[in-house]
Formats: C-alpha cells, sequence, structure tokens
C-alpha cells in the first residue's frame, strides 16, 4: 500500500469533502469510505480464486446472508476523449440490474480534470416495482489493463431505493495519480488512454426489509402491525415494559375488565393504561404516555429520570392488582406472573427439614460468572453443603451435616426474569454494568427445577417471547424491547416511536453481551478497541409456557375491548379530527375581537382593553371567527344578532396600533361598500401582519340619526375614584372639535348623576408612563384630541384630602395609578409544603414592581392573617415551579428583582410561602432543623421541628428534643442524632460537640433513644448495624439501627432480642428473613434460614458488615439507592 487518497461516498450530484478517518452514520445516508492505491505481487484477477480473494480482503464480512455475488469489468480506451458523463452495460446481480457511473474528470466542487467520480448505479429505477430496494455491498477498482496487480479500490455499502439509486465516490482519486507511475510501479494505472473499471457486487439478503434503512416516511403501522410509544424524556425503559405487557394478551383483557366509566384518565391508573393499550390497538401513529405518567402522579421531571424497569413493573402491578380487587379480573396477574419456590435446609443423616415456600412474580438471575440461562438456573437452585464447622443445629438432632438451597415449586405461565446486569463494586464504592457475554436460548424446558411432585411430569417447556435490552452503561442509556406478540407473527423490535421486524440473530446473538463476534469488531470502525466490548445486552428476558400460550395470547376480539372506552375515544378522536381541520383552515379564518361600552366598563388599565401587556392577562373579549373573504354586511348581520342590536344601530371601529404603542379606535367601517371583505378590511384599515381584527362596537343612540355629527370627534372617559382605587370605562361621547375641554365636564357631571357644577380635573391619558393634566380652557383641537383619545377624571379633593390619601400609602390622582398599572404585575402565592387548602390557601395579588419585599410581605400577611414578620418566601423555577431560592427580608428587595428574569412568554410568578412560628429576623440568625423521633423501637414515631442558633451543639440539640419526647421510664436517657447512609444500611453518628450550622444541607436528621444493652456492651460483644430491605438488598427502608451481638448466643434468642429492639408483632415478625450483608466479598446476601443454634456472633464482622431484616416494605419509603428516587404510582 503506497498512497492513501481522500475520497467520498455520495450520490452522483457531488457532496461536500469528507476526511478518510471520518466514520458517519448509513442513516446520514453516508459511510466510511477507503481509498487506496495498491501494488499486487500476484498474477491476474480474471480467475474465480483470484476474485474471491479479491472480495474477501477489500470488502469486509457485514454478518448478513449474501444473496448473490458479481464482478463487472469494463474496457474503458480514449480516456481524455470520453463525454464527462458515461454509464456502462447493464449486469444483473440479486435479481436486480447494475451498471457503472462515471465521470472521468470528476463530479465534484473540485477544478476542473482534478479527479474521477465513480459510482454504483441501479440500472432502471423507474421500471421498478413501487417501493423497491436492494441492499448492495460492492467495490469498484480502477486497473491497468495490462497489469490488474496495479489498482485503486474503494470499498461501501448502501440501501439503494428510488430516491438514492446511485452511491459511490466522488472523490475516487486524483486524475494525476492514476495518469502517472507511482512509487513502486512500473507503469501506470490509465496507460495509453485505456484502463479496466470493475465493480465487485453482493446482493444481500434483507428478511425483515430494513436494513439500513433510514427510515424517513416509515411507517410502523402499515409495515409490522403495531405503533410505538413516544418518549418524554427518558420514558423508553417504562415503553419497553408497556409494550411487554401489551403483547401480553390475557394481561391487556384483564386491565380492560376493571371498570373505570366515571374515572378521569390523569387521576385514575387503570383508565390511562386501558386508553394506552386502546390506542396501541387502533391508532396508526406513535401513542403518548403523558396522561398516564400524570395518573401516576408524576410531573415532568419525572419523566426525565430514568428508573429500574423490575421495580416499575412491581410498583404498577402492585398499584392494578389492588384496582382488580372485587372485579371481573381480580386475581389474573397472581395467574399470569406468580409461581412459588421454597428454601430449605435439609439434613443428610437425620429426616429433620426445615423450609419455607414463598411466591415470587420474577426471578433475578447472576450473570457474572454465568455462561448462559441454563448455568444460570443451575446456580440459583445450586445446593450448598452445611458441614465441619458449618454444620446445621437441627431442633431435637444437634449439630447435622445438612443440604441448604432453594427449589422451585411452580412456574407461572409468564415467567419475568431478571438477568442481574446491574451490581454493586466494592473497589469503586458504586453500581457497575456487567456487560459479559449472556446467552439464552429461544425454548427452555424447566422442568428439572423443580421440586418431584406429580405437576413435574407436566411438559415445563417455555417459550421466549420477549427480550428487553439495555444499551448504554450504569449512568443512562437506552432501553428498547425485542417482542414475539404471538405464534404467527415474526419478532419485532420496539423502539420507543418505531417498531421493525428484526432476524433472529438480532433478537439472540446481539443481545448476549460481551466480546463481539469471533472477537472482531464490526467492520467500519474507526475506534476498534471501544467496538470490541458490547454495551447492548439484554436485561429481562419473557418466557411464556408453551402448554399455556393459547389461554396467555388468545386472538384479540372486538368484544374484549370495552364499549364505553371505545365511545369515550371515538368522541375525542372526532373533536381532535375536527380541531385539526381547524388549524389547516386556519389560513382561511382570521379572529375578530370586538370591545364594547359593557367590556370597557370593566375593564382596568390602559387603552379600551389589555391585547399584549407584558405582565397582564389580555382582555376577555367577545370573539368571532370569521372567514377571511366573508362580507361585511355579513360579518355586520353576525355581530348585530350576536349582542341583540338591530343591524341598522350600530358601527364598527376598527382598532389600530398608533405609533405610540397604545391601541385606539380610528376610522369606522364604511357602510356603503358590499363588496368589502373581512380581509381587506384588516389589511387596508387595520394591521396586516396581525392576525386578529380588533373592533369596537359604537351602539347608535338614534337609530333615526345613523350618521355622525358633523365636525365632532369620538372620545372614551374613564373614571379614577380615589375612595375605591379603581379605574373604569365610563363609555364614550362625541364632542365638536371646536369645543372647550372644560365643557367635558357638564357632560361627565351629567353622566355620572352628580351635583352639576362638582369640580373636576381631567387628563389625557396619552401612553404609558405619559399621562397629562389637560388645560380646560383649550379646545379639542388645540389639545390635538382626535377620535379615540381617552381622557379621565377625577372629582378634585383638596390638599388635606390628598395628604390623607398619599400617607395611606394609596393613589391619590390618575397619574399615580397608571404608574401603578404600567408596574403591576401579578403574583400567585402557593403554600410550599403543604397542598394547597383552607388553612394554606393558594391566592394571587397585584403588585407593583416598584413595591419591596416588606410591602409584599404585608399584602401577603394581610391575606393569609398572619404576622408578615413569621413569613418566608420562597421563588421558583419558571419551567416547572419547583423552588429556587429562599428570599432574604434583610435586602428588602424590589418585586422587580424578585420576579425577574422574566424571559419568553409572560407568566404568572409563582411564589412560595412559609407560614412560621418565629420571626424572619431570627430565622437568618438560626437553623432550622427537622428531626425524625424514631424512639427505642426503630419506629419513625413523630418529626420535631427545631430552630437554634447556627452556633449549638448537637448534644444541645438533643437537651431539647428530650422535652418532646417520650424516653423510657429508666432508660438510659441519651439520645443518639444521626443521619442514614447513602446505601440506606448504616448510621452516620453526629458526635455530641459538632455544631449545627456546619452540618451539611439539605439533611435528613434522624435521631432515636440509645438502649440500655448497647451502654453496657462488654469489649467482647459486638455492635453491628441492622438495615431493613425487601427481597433486593439495594431496595432499602426504614431506618438502620444499632444492635448488639453477644459471644455464645443461639440465633434463636438473638431474634428474641431483635424483635423486642424494634416492637414488631409475633405474626409479623414471622415473615421476616434474616440475610447476612458481606461487603467485602460479591457473595449474594447469606440467609440465615430457621436455625435456632446458629451463633451470628461467629461470623467474622468487617467493620462495614451489617445484618439485613428482609420484609415487606409498609412506609411506601423504599431507598433505591444513592440519589436515585424510589418509584411511586398514586393514581
Amino acid at each position: 500500500m503506497s498512497d492513501t487518497m481522500e475520497v467520498l461516498d455520495e450520490k452522483a450530484n457531488g457532496a461536500p469533502h469528507l476526511e478518510p478517518e471520518e466514520i458517519v452514520s448509513v442513516k446520514d445516508r453516508k459511510c466510511r469510505i477507503v481509498s487506496y492505491v495498491f501494488v499486487q505481487p500476484h498474477s491476474h484477477l480474471a480467475p474465480r480464486a483470484k476474485e474471491e480473494a479479491f472480495a474477501a480482503k477489500h470488502m469486509p464480512d457485514l454478518g448478513h446472508e449474501v444473496k448473490e455475488t458479481k464482478v463487472f469489468t469494463w474496457k474503458i480506451s480514449n480516456w481524455k476523449k470520453l463525454e464527462k458523463k458515461i454509464t456502462s452495460p447493464d449486469f444483473e446481480c440479486g435479481g436486480h440490474k447494475w451498471r457503472i457511473l462515471l465521470f472521468p474528470f470528476g463530479n465534484s466542487n473540485a477544478p476542473p480534470n482534478d479527479t474521477v467520480s465513480v459510482y454504483l448505479d441501479y440500472a432502471e429505477p423507474k421500471r421498478a416495482p413501487e417501493g423497491w430496494h436492494a441492499c448492495a455491498q460492492f467495490a469498484l477498482v480502477i486497473s491497468n489493463p495490462q497489469d490488474p496487480t496495479i489498482y485503486t479500490v474503494s470499498h461501501a455499502h448502501h440501501r439503494f431505493i428510488a430516491e438514492e439509486c446511485d452511491w459511490g465516490f466522488t472523490r475516487f482519486s486524483e486524475l494525476r495519480k492514476l495518469f502517472s507511475i507511482q512509487d513502486g510501479h512500473s507503469r501506470p494505472t490509465i496507460e495509453d488512454e485505456s484502463a479496466e473499471v470493475s465493480v465487485f457486487v453482493r446482493v444481500l439478503e434483507d428478511p425483515t426489509g430494513v436494513l439500513w434503512h433510514n427510515f424517513v416516511n416509515y411507517d410502523s403501522k402499515k409495515e409490522t402491525g403495531y405503533v410505538g410509544l413516544k418518549n418524554q424524556g427518558a420514558t423508553c425503559y417504562m415503553n419497553s415494559l408497556l409494550q411487554s405487557l401489551y403483547c401480553t394478551r390475557y394481561f391487556r383483557k384483564a386491565v380492560y375488565q376493571i371498570p373505570t366509566e366515571d374515572d378521569h384518565p390523569t387521576e385514575s391508573v387503570p383508565l390511562a393504561l386501558q386508553r394506552v393499550f386502546y390506542h396501541l390497538q387502533t391508532s396508526d401513529q406513535p401513542v403518548g404516555t403523558t396522561e398516564l405518567t400524570k395518573s401516576f402522579g408524576w410531573k415532568s421531571l419525572d419523566s426525565f429520570l430514568q428508573h429500574d424497569v423490575q421495580e416499575f413493573n412491581r410498583v404498577l402491578q402492585d398499584k392494578l392488582e389492588i384496582k382488580m380487587k372485587g372485579t371481573k379480573a381480580e386475581g389474573a396477574i397472581a395467574k399470569l406472573f406468580v409461581g412459588k419456590m421454597k428454601s430449605f435446609i435439609k439434613c443428610v443423616d437425620v429426616d429433620f427439614e426445615s423450609s419455607r415456600i414463598e411466591e415470587f412474580n420474577d426471578i433475578q438471575l447472576n450473570v457474572k460468572g454465568m455462561k448462559n440461562l441454563y448455568e444460570s438456573f443451575k446456580d440459583y437452585v445450586a445446593v450448598e453443603t452445611l458441614d465441619g464447622e458449618n454444620k446445621y443445629q437441627a431442633e431435637g438432632y444437634g449439630l447435622q451435616d445438612a443440604k441448604k438451597g432453594i427449589i422451585f415449586q411452580s412456574f407461572p405461565p409468564v415467567l419475568h426474569l431478571q438477568l442481574k446486569r446491574f451490581e454493586y463494586d466494592i473497589q469503586r464504592d458504586a453500581m457497575v454494568k456487567i456487560n459479559d457475554r449472556h446467552e439464552f436460548p429461544f425454548e427452555i424446558d424447566l422442568g428439572e427445577f423443580l421440586e418431584e411432585s406429580p405437576e413435574k411430569s407436566q411438559s415445563w417447556v417455555y417459550k421466549l417471547a420477549g427480550v428487553l435490552v439495555h444499551s448504554g452503561d450504569l449512568h443512562g442509556g437506552h432501553y428498547f424491547a425485542l417482542i414475539k406478540p404471538d405464534r404467527e407473527t415474526r419478532w419485532l423490535k420496539f423502539d420507543d416511536d418505531r417498531v421493525t421486524p428484526v432476524t433472529d440473530r438480532e433478537v439472540l446473538e446481539e443481545n448476549y453481551g460481551g466480546e463481539a463476534l469471533n472477537g472482531l469488531a464490526p467492520p467500519m470502525q474507526r475506534n476498534q478497541v471501544r467496538a470490541m466490548k458490547r454495551f447492548t445486552n439484554a436485561y429481562m428476558l419473557v418466557y411464556i409456557r408453551e402448554s399455556a400460550m393459547d389461554e396467555v395470547l388468545p386472538p384479540f376480539k372486538e368484544e374484549d375491548t370495552p364499549a364505553h372506552l371505545k365511545r369515550r375515544l371515538d368522541e375525542e378522536r372526532l373533536q381532535i379530527e375536527a380541531r385539526k381541520k381547524e388549524k389547516e383552515e386556519q389560513h382561511l379564518y382570521l379572529t375578530a375581537k370586538v370591545i364594547t361600552d359593557d367590556t370597557f366598563t370593566r375593564h382596568e388599565g390602559f387603552d379600551l382593553a389589555s391585547f399584549d401587556e407584558r405582565n397582564w392577562p389580555p382582555s376577555d373579549l367577545p370573539t368571532f371567527r370569521v372567514l377571511k373573504n366573508e362580507t361585511y354586511s355579513t360579518f355586520k348581520s353576525r355581530v348585530a344578532q350576536h349582542f341583540n342590536y338591530p343591524e341598522s344601530q350600530i358601527r364598527l371601529w376598527v382598532l389600530v396600533n398608533r405609533q405610540n404603542k397604545t391601541v385606539r379606535p380610528d376610522t369606522h367601517i364604511p357602510e356603503n361598500e358590499p363588496a368589502l371583505t373581512v380581509e381587506v378590511i384588516r389589511n387596508n384599515m387595520a394591521v396586516r401582519q396581525q392576525n386578529d381584527l380588533r373592533l369596537y362596537l359604537d351602539v347608535i343612540p338614534d337609530a333615526t340619526k345613523p350618521e355622525i355629527p358633523a365636525g365632532s370627534i369620538m372620545i372614551f372617559l374613564k373614571h379614577f375614584d380615589t375612595s375605591k382605587q379603581t379605574l373604569c370605562g365610563i363609555g364614550k361621547v362625541y364632542v365638536p372639535r371646536s369645543s372647550k375641554v372644560g365643557d367635558l365636564a357638564t357632560v361627565i357631571n351629567e353622566r355620572m348623576r352628580w351635583t352639576p357644577g362638582t369640580p373636576l380635573k381631567l387628563y389625557e391619558e396619552i401612553k404609558p408612563g405619559m399621562i397629562e393634566l389637560m388645560k380646560p380652557k383649550l379646545t379639542f383641537t388645540q389639545s390635538e384630541i382626535q377620535d379615540g383619545d381617552i381622557i379621565c377624571f377625577q372629582v378634585d379633593i383638596n390638599e388635606k384630602e390628598i395628604h390623607d390619601i398619599d400617607t395611606q400609602g394609596l393613589h391619590s390622582n390618575p397619574q399615580q395609578f397608571y404608574d401603578f398599572l404600567q408596574n403591576r404585575v401579578m403574583i400567585v402565592f402557593k403554600p410550599k409544603f403543604e397542598e394547597a387548602d383552607h388553612e394554606n390557601p393558594e391566592f394571587s395579588l397585584t403588585l407593583s414592581k416598584k413595591q419591596n419585599y416588606d410591602a409584599m410581605s404585608a399584602k401577603v400577611g394581610e391575606w393569609l392573617r398572619h404576622d408578615p414578620i413569621k413569613l418566608r418566601f420562597t421563588t421558583t423555577h419558571a419551567t416547572n415551579g419547583s423552588p429556587k431560592a429562599i428570599l432574604k427580608r434583610s435586602l428588602n428587595p424590589s418585586i422587580q428583582e424578585i420576579i425577574s428574569p422574566a424571559y419568553g412568554t409572560p407568566q404568572a410568578t409563582v411564589i412560595l410561602y412559609e407560614k412560621l412560628d418565629v420571626s424572619i429576623v431570627e430565622l437568618e440568625t438560626k437553623r432550622s432543623l427537622k428531626v425524625v423521633w424514631t424512639g427505642i423501637q426503630n419506629k419513625e414515631e413523630s418529626t420535631h421541628p427545631f430552630l437554634l442558633p447556627k452556633t449549638s451543639v448537637v448534644h444541645e440539640l438533643t437537651e431539647h428534643l428530650a422535652k418532646q419526647v417520650k424516653l423510657t421510664p429508666g432508660g438510659t436517657g441519651k439520645i443518639r442524632v444521626f443521619e442514614v447512609s447513602k446505601d440506606g444500611k448504616t448510621q452516620k453518628e453526629f458526635t455530641s460537640s459538632e455544631m449545627i450550622g456546619n452540618i451539611p444541607e439539605p439533611v435528613e436528621l434522624y435521631a432515636e433513644e440509645i438502649p440500655q444493652e448497647e451502654l453496657d456492651a462488654g469489649e467482647v460483644d459486638k455492635v453491628i448495624s441492622v438495615f431493613h430491605f425487601s427481597k433486593e438488598v439495594s431496595r432499602t427502608h426504614g431506618v438502620p439501627f444499632r444492635f448488639v451481638v453477644k459471644p455464645g448466643e443461639k440465633f434463636a434468642e438473638t431474634k428474641k432480642r431483635l424483635q423486642a429492639r424494634i416492637g414488631v408483632t409475633d405474626k409479623d415478625f414471622a415473615k421476616y428473613r434474616f440475610a447476612l450483608i458481606q461487603v467485602a466479598t460479591f457473595k449474594q446476601p447469606s440467609y440465615i434460614e430457621d436455625a435456632p443454634e446458629d451463633t451470628i456472633y461467629d461470623h467474622k464482622f468487617a467493620p462495614e458488615d451489617v445484618l439485613g431484616l428482609d420484609h415487606l416494605d409498609k412506609s411506601g419509603k423504599t431507598r433505591t439507592g444513592a440519589g436515585e428516587k424510589a418509584i411511586v404510582i398514586r393514581g
């Protein structure tokens, strides 16, 4: 290999330059291309074996079945006299006609005669059947006709379709290099203007029909009969499970049997799930899950958190099981998914066995160190021998050799297998993903894992029905599902909103994990090392018992869908279609908003109505949807009819945006042009760019005098009432232009029914920030008053009244009130920790941006009837309403500073409030703490808030706490304050001298009474940590505690002390299991079965080893590991 060329694959119309090292996705219609000039010492290419050797060398195996391979050679002479673009004769391969497309002097933006461009071209695309495609791998070669060992080659692969029927290399080679003798050669590639252009083509089988598909205009429903689910952000884990449950038809039918007629979809999990399932059945578009997650009680942020699929499945099924009670569907989940297993210890030499039977919804199988699923099952039921120092103390028989293990009593019809791809790594002190290779079959016989019983003789063959796959690492990645919906349907890949057919290899081999096949990296990967490890692998398998398949996957009938659901969704679909049609036709319509005298009297603000104010919602105005080509006469008739006026009694004025940013009536629409359309009115009389037409309805008092008096102007009046602190519209008047401003006083006094001669002050509302006192002796013309102007009046008041109003912080004239309007903002106040109720309401207040924290606090205190100094406020994030920052009263910020910056669409600012028992001034120098008291028996009994100086120490906190809690009479009287470790397994105690100001925030503090036996523990006793978990060690709950382990004490006695320590009834305690968790080893929890003579003191406890209590979580406060939120479904 002597010289590497710059090359580029693309369509024949040329493309930008692509570096040889760049890897580009096939989906981007490009692939990585390497072009070399080769010196080949062997003889001629012609013999078949040489062709095959050449192809093997230059065309990597892509792992797909080859339909046909063909080599075609085209002899070229008189190169320099060739046309700009030439094509070879056609040849056939794989049932398709092909040809070579050659641009002898290049087909790019490079200088003419600089390069050679060569492509493989699909010969007759227009004659091919509609929707045709062909997947081909090819290598294009230009070689010396006398010595074929001198050649240049480039290879690529492509899905040829009507829109992309040629593919190849725009910069195949520089022309000068082909014409000149290169290093190590005795002759050029193109010699005597002659060369051979060859193509090696492999047409590949495409059993799924989607090989190298770009998925533009791909229709899942048409291609597979199924549709996908939209991803809300990080809900692909949920989507993959929902598709698996949907395809389990018995489950779908059971969900449909839950009565939901009177439910609301965002509040009822069963109804929301029914709706998702129905849409998956009937829609031809991907289905949304927002309603479903809202019914779970999740906020939008929850949709961006990835959760454990197994936990999500359990929580969802628990919720559905509760909803199925007392309905036709009762027991369906247990019937489908629940099996039984037995844990046992059986003595070898005497007839003694201790055992317990448990139900399971899924089985967790080890991946690490296991070659395949069969080995994982063997490992799960592996029997441990208890002998030597580890003999079993059998009741009545003393120490005995024994066998300890698990055996299955029954498997459910639908078996969910969780592959343990995520494990704790002691070295890294973190969870890690296990990407080891782990094979699983299409069919497995589980009979050998059942205990001896009459049922064992039945067939326990299970067929693979679903593979849930995770691609990525522990901290993220992507989930999708591979599902075989029934016996007849092929395997399908459900990848969020897309469903595609897949091959058997894609189901099994590509999801085993481990090294890439044969240790070879996939072809055309630049980063060879990274490609060696597979990060995409199965983490959950769904198997269906073959003998139950017809019951689990019966044909789905029309009557299986509830009639009320169909009816409800059909109605919604019609509404959606109507809205869609309305939207599609929107360009034919415009919106007319009509201001009336009635809406004007209710308006408090600038202009006649609010339209685009930044901090204030628009006015609620009568609105008409009008066809743009509707005539004015037709439209006017509709308006008259709506407001119940004769047509002759109304005229409509068009409002315009004035240069000073105000919106005012400008001209009334002429009545004498019958052909005038609404669109022409909007374009000619208003603003063409505006979507709506803004109008004022002018009611004519005397229909016999429809004309506006000559020389008059229309003025709008507003009254500012100093006593009520209100500004409202009073209507309009027509006044002669030549009359004096002062003459308005008579009209106003008459209209307001005030005593004639009541002194008034008149102001012109020019624009926000410009409200000017008018001179009564000037005429309206001299005052530059025109149609649509607004004059505001108030009763003139004396200096004392002005002083009284001002001292109350109120507005004594319209100028001040308009300033308030210009700066007003609406702020919504919500309780910070509680749901809004009568005691802690949600409400809104109108405040001025010029006001400050103290004024806001006073107003809120007045509303809540709570001392303002005992209120604390927290700002919120505009996007999701979550708490942002506590406002500091000491800074006394302005409302403007509190609400800014407000970007984008104006929204009401939301501020959270807390009612405090102490002054905010005090709070800002103190530390607020909440301590959960767990008493002497490890139960969350009560929560106690404290406000202490930041310099206080933990000892002082315990003294305050001791006064509020009930300590054991005659007990130690000592209190331990601690937080729980991130993994939920141990306490992190705070020393008595630790300053509370130094305790990091946020913190969840707990306190317990230290038991007497812990204080009395001798040097030989061990104090260990004990924690609560449910089935999996990572699913911790409750509060960990400390416990004394005594030498020589039998476990039966230890259990009694444990029971007393946590105060659990005999009935509940009988359900507890006890496990030793040894962090230093990678072992599973070692369960201490009913071994009354066992002594756990004898286990070599490392400091981090703990005792786990495995029992059901009744607290609803499961921890799932550091920083991870437990899944909660409420609806």
